[in-house]
């Protein structure tokens, strides 16, 4: 094949390092392959490889003869979107080529038919990629969790129920949640909210199967939240979680439902048991993990309104998602299930949240 026609199919004119070449050069493109995709990755430089979120192990870059073009045509399934970086000589890159990042040293790419994401702002690369923050903040040095963190807090619509959001520093500095909901809210897809970015200092003590944060929560961080100036309903709070935030937020419906009784969750670790977390293979243990075993006592949640997603690549986590989701609903809980064109991957589920947290406020 003459170099010239190289990435033709991709769209890409010209000798691949040439000036013409780089000119013409963007975003990850992809073109059908037997129901997938091949998607073609770009780097200019160095050798690379690509660090996929969770989705695929790393993958080398190979080189254009001589040149200073290094590529990669990956095999993606059918509906995904997923965060990469590119890695060079142990430091990690947002790909330049790519308008669509999440901080300063990730982009995301997504297939062609991955659902769209209305609401989410594009978000540059590099020094592009610094998002606007809330004005409120509050200072909390909590008792029972230990030191202290700082609380950023947005009156979306001018403020209402509170929305806990816990992993609150990526939902800050990754994915552009303020300017979501804001955008949600305007369009009239949910009332007006009142948005807590809570940060954690360790996950997997913090999210765990523990009642520490949720006393903190109650007892400490949403008084601060009422005293704080900015319009906000503490009575019937929606917690939105991911991964161990989201166990941490089911667990939380379960053992505080006069606290939680609304919950948006993402891929929730729901494999997760005391032992689990220390196994080389975590998922590999009961299925539902220790919320199933909780859920089989047959507690009431016939007050509970909770929204289940998980990524519909994540395929050893389908089988604790999907048994939690069953035995939650038989207990009397008013449950919404989704998946989402992802892997284990806040760029995937990010539409999720917002969708779920409107069908949570009922």
């Amino acid at each position: 094949m003459p170099v010239e026609h190289a990435f033709a199919t991709f769209g890409l004119p010209g000798e691949p390092g040439s000036e013409e070449f780089w000119a013409a050069a963007g975003a990850p493109s992809s073109v059908p392959v037997d129901g997938g995709w091949v998607t073609l990755f770009l780097w200019r430089g160095s050798a690379a490889h690509i660090g996929f979120e969770s989705w695929s192990p790393d993958v080398p870059l190979r080189r254009w003869h001589a040149t200073d073009c290094w590529y990669a045509e990956v095999r993606m399934p059918a509906r995904l979107r997923v965060t990469y970086q590119f890695l060079v000589d142990g430091t990690a890159y947002a790909d330049p080529l790519n308008p669509a990042g999440a901080g300063g040293d990730r982009s995301v790419a997504a297939t062609p038919d991955a659902p769209a994401q209305p609401h989410w702002a594009t978000v540059g690369a590099g020094a592009d990629a610094v998002l606007p923050l809330p004005r409120a903040r509050i200072r909390w040095a909590s008792e029972r969790l230990g030191g202290r963190r700082t609380v950023r807090i947005h009156p979306a619509g001018g403020g209402g129920p509170v929305v806990l959001l816990l992993d609150g520093d990526d939902w800050l500095y990754l994915h552009p949640a303020m300017t979501a909901f804001d955008s949600a809210v305007a369009a009239g897809e949910m009332p007006p909210v009142t948005l807590v970015f809570l940060p954690t200092r360790d996950r997997e003590a913090e999210f765990g199967c523990r009642p520490e944060l949720w006393e903190a929560v109650r007892d400490e961080l949403l008084p601060l939240v009422m005293e704080s100036g900015v319009p906000a309903d503490p009575e019937r709070p929606v917690v939105a979680g991911q991964s161990l935030g989201g166990l941490s937020a089911v667990y939380a419906a379960l053992e505080f439902p006069d606290l939680v009784s609304r919950v948006a969750c993402q891929s929730a670790s729901l494999w997760w048991t005391p032992e689990a977390v220390k196994s080389a293979d975590p998922l590999g243990g009961p299925v539902g993990g220790s919320v199933a075993a909780r859920l089989r006592e047959r507690p009431d949640l016939s007050g509970l309104r909770i929204a289940f997603d998980v990524g519909e690549h994540e395929t050893r986590m389908l089988p604790h998602c999907e048994l939690v989701e069953s035995l939650t609903e038989q207990a009397g809980a008013s449950v919404r299930i989704s998946r989402s064109a992802s892997a284990h991957d806040r760029a995937g589920w990010r539409q999720a949240l917002l969708r779920d947290v409107a069908w949570a406020l009922g």
